[in-house]
């Protein structure tokens, strides 16, 4: 996993699963869970700040896919908003090898990808919808560059922090990531108190009892 080692809340949510996070936003009230986003295969880990891309139906003549990689910093995550299309994608292995050899972060599309085989081999995470071979050129085209995008039903704007692991993507908006990581950071603890208990030889329910479980993600 390619993080900016740098960023304090990058690594703090590197060590985070994003049920904690979810289990977190719920608890706040903030809807931050990409909703079908997976990633292509259960290995794969992501943390890092978005690089949003937004593209629309090709036009006449039509535009690009977009030459945006060398443009992403080192560790973020680029985002494509593709609309949620199934029949077309916008990536595939030469931007796969490219991102991989930059230290990019990983992808999240709202769409699908192809080429999956190359980020299989490489380790590098690709999330979205699914995989189909029939390219987007001459059918999208970009629309615009780090702007808030839509990515599962979750607003995506340039910066905010993204967490992908076995179980998909949540986005943390910026202005409010400082509160999510520290609900989930507490969650994730008491978790761990509970699963301690347990091993010790506490029942299930007398654990979380004790430690409050149930009321982990309440809003409060």
């Amino acid at each position: 996993m390619n993080i900016d080692s740098s960023d304090a809340n990058v690594v703090r949510a590197s060590k985070l699963d994003t049920a904690s996070l979810s289990d977190a936003m719920d608890k706040l009230g903030i809807v931050g869970q990409c909703h079908r986003i997976l990633p292509r295969t259960s290995s794969f880990r992501l943390a890092g700040r978005a690089y949003t891309i937004l593209y629309g139906p090709a036009g006449n003549p039509p535009g690009t896919v977009g030459d945006y990689i060398d443009d992403v910093p080192p560790g973020h995550v680029v985002v494509l908003d593709n609309g949620g299309r199934d029949n077309a994608t916008v990536w595939g292995d030469i931007l796969t090898e490219v991102a991989n050899r930059r230290g990019i972060g990983g992808t999240v599309i709202d769409g699908i990808c192809r080429d999956v085989a190359l980020s299989l081999e490489l380790g590098y995470p690709i999330y979205s919808r699914g995989s189909w071979m029939r390219t987007g050129k001459d059918r999208v085209q970009v629309e615009a560059t780090n702007v808030p995008v839509n990515i599962g039903d979750v607003r995506v704007a340039p910066g905010d922090l993204l967490r992908g692991d076995a179980d998909g993507v949540v986005v943390l908006p910026k202005a409010l990531e400082e509160k999510i990581l520290a609900a989930a950071e507490a969650i994730q603890d008491v978790e761990s108190r509970i699963r301690a208990a347990v091993r010790g030889g506490m029942r299930l329910d007398e654990a979380r009892k004790a430690h409050g479980y149930h009321q982990l993600q309440t809003k409060g």
